[in-house]
């Protein structure tokens, strides 16, 4: 999703297999209780990081010159976790053999699997996300390999593909494009099996590869899913429940339950449909994987976002406090875990930092979009969406947004040994305030050796910080970019303050 994806909207408006019992995971595999994600000590995980996808070409991000430089710099500024793009035409670009059985690029999964190697030994979480956007190239977007189009009505006619007008606004204009997704949810057969039976049995290929991998936050179904036809019924409050309950919830479960023969401990996140970024709510129902998370998006609709704005110069803020309570109604009445997917693709350092402090306020993991230029071909334009424009070029200097860095790499509980009340991070006085219980979600107390881990991130401090903590004691060196606190004995509740030790000067990075 980029910032131009706000116009689809309008234009809309206009148009008007359960897994086995859970058990403890292995230390370094995630899991989580009810919303929290949780590692294998049973400490809550904040995980704040970036978006990492390919969507040209070869689609390995590799190939962008994404490497051991710009995981080192994601490692020191403090962001430990990645959505990382798989695309499915990068990985079943050819269709099935004679037999029926697919031909998987294995030097797709090779690569891909190099790069999330690489973030674990950088101790960064990856998130595989299929991604798509407009379906295929033929729409002028990328996802679906293009045997996968079947961009036909059920009688066998032929949908024009002839307004071409772009991300986004293909979705609402290009009768082909969403004669492609109507064949989608409705499972149409190709080579002898449904479209999205081919599409579970490749998430199931990813799984087999993927399931003894160290450092998984897990696997993204699907990156904003588009109704189709139905997209006319989905411009309301309440979103689209019909397509949700009969379409989309059955596709999650079948997707689920193909990883779920080949992997059943690391978690799959499924996704709402795209209406859901902009305040709609869900009516995806409750999987019944015990390992599963809502992954979601937030844009705007309101504000700067928007050329021509009918809600005139109307604040965001209404909107992401709507998509933050659906999110969290969904956890609650599913008691999965949740994680902000995508939010920002902006320059706009005040957006950043609308959504960031919300993110803490609600105690949101977050991954930002993007973490580079990467000549996509659904942006909003060169230079609005990157931290790092060329990863082929070191991330510092000119190739490196400073300001979108700053407002991006706050100081926030890594992990933390109970569960977290309230943080908050306040720029101008550089002041990050934390409190968190010493019980877990689950309502266990952990041993007092298990640690709570704060980042400050050296472009705040530079080392430079000054430490005040009631119920535990800072174990970590004076200068630590990680702060580590070990709890009191018999203390029920932590607070911790962080504040610049004089003089209080911008520091260097």
């Amino acid at each position: 999703m980029r910032r131009a994806l706000t116009s689809l909207i309008a234009i809309c408006a206009l148009l008007a297999i359960p897994s086995s019992a859970a058990s403890a995971p292995p230390k370094g595999q995630l899991s989580h209780e009810g919303r929290w994600i949780t590692d294998g000590h049973g400490r809550v995980v904040i995980l704040h990081g970036w978006n990492m996808v390919f969507k040209k070409g070869s689609y390995r991000p590799e190939d962008t010159g994404f490497g051991a430089d710009d995981a080192r710099f994601l490692r020191r500024s403090g962001f430990n976790t990645i959505r990382l793009g798989v695309i499915y035409k990068g990985l079943e670009p050819n269709q099935p053999g004679a037999d029926g059985k697919p031909r998987y690029r294995r030097a797709y999964l090779r690569s891909i699997k190099r790069t999330q190697r690489l973030l674990a030994r950088h101790g960064i979480y990856t998130l595989l996300d299929f991604h798509q956007d407009l379906y295929n190239e033929r729409f002028e977007g990328e996802g679906w390999p293009d045997w996968h189009v079947l961009d036909t009505t059920p009688l066998g006619i032929q949908c024009p593909n002839e307004l071409r007008e772009g991300f986004p606004n293909n979705y609402v204009v290009n009768a082909g494009l969403n004669c492609a997704f109507d064949s989608f949810w409705n499972n149409r057969e190709v080579l002898g099996a449904g479209l999205q039976d081919r599409y579970a049995a490749a998430w199931r290929r990813v799984a087999e590869r993927f399931r003894r991998a160290k450092r998984m936050l897990g696997y993204n179904l699907m990156n904003e899913p588009w109704p189709g036809s139905q997209y006319p019924s989905c411009i309301s409050p309440e979103g689209c429940p019909v397509f949700d309950t009969q379409f989309l919830e059955p596709f999650s479960e079948r997707v689920i339950a193909a990883i779920r023969e080949a992997d059943r401990r690391t978690l799959a996140w499924y996704a709402p449909n795209v209406t859901f970024d902009f305040g709609a709510d869900s009516s995806h129902g409750d999987t019944g994987d015990e390992r599963a998370g809502f992954a979601f998006n937030m844009y705007c609709l309101a504000g700067g976002f928007l050329p021509a704005n009918p809600a005139g110069d109307a604040s965001c803020g209404e909107a992401y406090e709507l998509t933050m309570d659906n999110a969290e109604t969904q956890s609650e009445q599913t008691g999965d875990a949740l994680i902000m997917t995508e939010y920002g693709a902006t320059n706009d350092i005040d957006v950043i930092e609308e959504v960031v402090e919300l993110a803490d306020e609600r105690m949101m993991s977050w991954q930002q979009w993007h973490y580079c230029e990467c000549d996509d071909p659904t942006t909003a334009g060169s230079g609005i969406q990157s931290v790092v424009n060329d990863p082929r070029l070191p991330p510092r200097g000119e190739n490196l947004n400073r300001d979108k860095l700053r407002a991006s790499a706050r100081p926030y509980p890594q992990a933390i040994a109970g569960t977290p009340l309230a943080y908050d991070f306040d720029p101008a006085a550089r002041r990050f305030d934390l409190a968190y219980s010493t019980t877990t979600p689950a309502g266990e107390r952990l041993p007092r050796g298990a640690k709570t881990r704060i980042f400050l991130p050296p472009i705040q401090y530079h080392g430079r910080y000054r430490v005040e903590a009631e119920g535990a004691r800072r174990v970590s060196g004076r200068r630590a970019p990680v702060l580590k606190l070990k709890h009191d004995r018999g203390a029920a509740e932590v607070t911790v303050t962080v504040t610049p030790r004089e003089p209080l000067v911008a520091p260097r990075a």
